[in-house]
């Protein structure tokens, strides 16, 4: 990981300028994470009622069947991953970078991405082999599914690239209804009887943790990240600026359709990462994409989003500070003896004022062009 100093985005390539409506995307994705979904559950505390409460359900993951607002945001983010390496990989090879320093970069960013990964949620700091889980962490995914899409990416043209992503997900499919589960047999996809914990289990031992599936499910990691590689290029095309909204907004609508009628057979399930989820979920994100891109590069409202930009131009130290530190305790400085005066809006006024604490600290990072990247 690099700490570097400039004005030029990430996001650059000859001829495209820079794109504010990814960084301000990924900000918007990251404000949920860091501070976000608290903030809306406090104010739905002080407004209680029928709307409140479907607007806070929005912000809970489903138990296993189904979609919620919640479960786009992981898969988002690996979207705009393969935005990101459209984009990436446009410059590079614009600037005749070899193919091994490629590979090198990209096979370093994956294993950093993994690392940080199980210090954020896999414990690895607590040095206890006990609470240790290695795989366990949405940078494992996002290193994962990075990892395979940028091979894909840099081998093959866009047309392959969508044919290898659909056998993914075939694949995928074919592999979750035919292995046998021992105690459960073949195409079962409750929790416990799946055949993509089955593999987790077999390979990391006691070491497996939780619902969510890895080993098998890395097909399904790589193409959300190809779903968003595809979209970049689209983003990328000699096309005009309202037409590459329209080819978004086309796009997605087709992953959208496309999912949801698989899910007839195959269920959205998000803890599997399952065909049906990536395809509704990449359509939603594809479809988000295309309004961000928009507002914030065809029509000009940068201003509009500007504090999500501040957000998503330092998404993952953000991520990890926000995963290893506890900014309540700061915010509570500042707001700790108001809160037992407040009544219901303590829950708000507290989320509210951690949030702030964090996005001053990512403005003073934007001020002082401080942007840590991998």
């Amino acid at each position: 990981m690099a700490t570097a100093s400039g004005t030029r985005a990430p996001h650059t390539t000859p001829g495209t300028g820079r794109l504010v409506s990814l960084d301000a995307l990924r900000g918007f994705d990251m404000f949920w994470i860091i501070g976000g979904q608290e903030i809306i559950k406090g104010l739905a505390r002080i407004f209680p009622g029928t709307v409140s409460a479907a607007i806070t359900g929005q912000l809970e993951h489903v138990e296993w069947e189904g979609l919620h607002f919640y479960d786009v945001i992981w898969p988002l983010f690996m979207f705009m991953v393969g935005v990101s390496l459209a984009f990436s990989l446009a410059r590079r090879q614009s600037a005749r970078t070899s193919k091994r320093s490629l590979y090198v970069h990209a096979i370093t960013r994956a294993v950093i991405l993994f690392v940080l990964g199980m210090i954020a949620q896999g414990n690895l700091l607590e040095f206890n082999r006990s609470t240790f889980r290695p795989c366990y962490s949405v940078l494992h995914g996002i290193a994962a599914g990075y990892l395979i899409a940028f091979v894909v990416a840099l081998n093959l043209r866009p047309k392959w690239q969508a044919a290898i992503t659909g056998a993914f997900l075939v694949v995928y499919w074919v592999l979750l209804l035919t292995i046998p589960v021992p105690g459960a047999g073949r195409g079962v996809l409750t929790p416990d009887g799946n055949a993509a914990a089955y593999i987790d289990h077999l390979v990391l031992g006691s070491l497996s943790y939780g619902l969510n599936t890895w080993f098998l499910s890395y097909l399904g990691f790589a193409s959300s990240v190809l779903l968003g590689v595809l979209a970049g290029q689209m983003l990328l095309s000699a096309q005009s600026p309202r037409s590459k909204c329209a080819l978004l907004g086309a796009y997605g609508s087709g992953l959208l359709l496309l999912g949801w009628l698989w899910s007839i057979w195959f269920p959205v399930i998000k803890l599997l990462w399952t065909s049906s989820f990536v395809l509704v979920a990449g359509g939603l994100s594809c479809i988000t994409m295309a309004v961000f891109y928009l507002l914030a590069d065809v029509l000009g409202y940068k201003r509009v989003m500007f504090g999500f930009v501040v957000i998503g131009m330092n998404s993952l130290a953000v991520y990890m500070a926000t995963m290893l530190l506890d900014f309540r305790k700061i915010g509570n400085i500042f707001v700790g003896h108001l809160l037992p005066r407040v009544g219901p809006c303590s829950g708000a006024l507290e989320a509210t004022a951690a949030f702030v604490v964090v996005w001053l600290i990512l403005y003073w990072m934007y001020r002082t062009k401080q942007f840590v990247r991998l």
